[in-house]
């Protein structure tokens, strides 16, 4: 506290003597056992004090700033979803690479000072409603709560740390009756490497929308990428916008979210490289295999195929019948004209015999 006295200027630090700051060699305080308060100092003086404290405070700021991003700001996962009640959800929680060995785990509560943890990595299974799982390689542990009620709102994702304070991540969940303000009808959609994945984000409120890869880049307008995948937005459809992600990659695997106003809708891609197909020497009724070690993949038959095939013999069979049948009545019909006309000829011998005899 600096104060104004005649013509004289005074530094005033109170309460904090005891303790002396030095900055190299100068002892702020003058007089270590004695009151600071009225200690004269030359007014030119005033300024080097006043930089020894900004410096110090901007020492501090960045120190803050530094635990803050490696301590409770260390997990990025949603914020706000709306879920209908009796579904199921997966959250995905990202994390920092220092805590890929650590145990994670799903606390509910809206306090965290008195949450209650339901699920945690090292027991995995410990209740049928919750599941959790951790993806190491991508950073990201998943919670899956199911049955979803009004009690199921407010969880924390957190990691344990050993010696200090648990870092975690607030997110709520607003449970309806009726139709959620944002939802998609797959949170799992897989797509080939070089091809294209379509995500229809369906939702009720006019807000802002926008495509987000989880701790990336985010797609505003109608078209950009995040990390080298191209995006389009499409929302001609009333209440939907489709996004379409094209030239995929095995590095577009990942989680991504449907963004609308405060609402956020978590959507995972998984990508594969292009299964490929041996050739093989086949037929209709049965498939040619030529000596290998390496196993080989059969050639599936489509349904409109099988149908095809089926409509073949079946017209086959009715032909063969037909031509069975017209023989067999052309057999009788020749056997009973036959009979007939041996009939008629025994009659006529046995009139010309009496004719004859008389």
């Amino acid at each position: 506290m600096l104060k104004a006295q005649s013509n004289s200027m005074f530094l005033c630090v109170i309460n904090y003597c005891n303790s002396c700051l030095k900055r190299r060699t100068f002892n702020l305080c003058s007089y270590k056992n004695q009151e600071v308060e009225n200690q004269p100092i030359p007014a030119f003086s005033v300024l080097f004090y006043l930089t020894l404290l900004t410096d110090m405070a901007v020492h501090l700021s960045f120190l803050l700033i530094l635990s803050g991003l490696t301590g409770i700001h260390s997990i990025t996962t949603v914020s706000k979803l709306s879920v209908r009640a009796g579904d199921s959800i997966i959250i995905p929680c990202l994390y920092d690479s220092q805590y890929r060995d650590h145990v994670k785990y799903l606390c509910k509560g809206y306090y965290w000072s008195s949450c209650s943890e339901v699920v945690k990595t090292n027991q995995p299974y410990s209740s049928g409603k919750f599941s959790i799982s951790d993806d190491k390689t991508q950073r990201i542990f998943t919670v899956t709560i199911k049955d979803l009620t009004d009690k199921d709102t407010d969880y924390w994702c957190a990691v344990e740390i050993n010696r200090g304070d648990d870092i975690r991540k607030y997110f709520h969940l607003s449970v309806t009756r009726g139709m959620p303000s944002l939802y998609v009808d797959h949170q799992e959609m897989t797509g080939f490497n070089g091809d294209s994945v379509t995500v229809s984000c369906n939702y009720r409120n006019s807000e802002a929308m926008k495509w987000c890869r989880l701790g990336g880049d985010c797609v505003t307008g109608s078209s950009g990428s995040t990390d080298g995948t191209r995006v389009t937005i499409n929302s001609s459809v009333h209440n939907v916008f489709t996004v379409t992600m094209s030239g995929l990659t095995t590095q577009s695997s990942g989680w991504y979210l449907c963004v609308k106003g405060d609402f956020q809708m978590p959507v995972h891609v998984t990508v594969t490289e292009t299964p490929t197909t041996t050739t093989l020497a086949t037929t209709r009724y049965f498939t040619t295999l030529s000596p290998s070690a390496e196993p080989l993949n059969l050639t599936s038959v489509s349904p409109d195929e099988t149908l095809n095939s089926i409509s073949i013999h079946l017209r086959s069979f009715i032909i063969r019948m037909s031509v069975l049948t017209f023989i067999v009545i052309m057999g009788l019909f020749t056997w009973c004209m036959f009979k007939k006309y041996s009939k008629s000829m025994v009659n006529f011998n046995k009139s010309n015999s009496f004719q004859i005899f008389w």
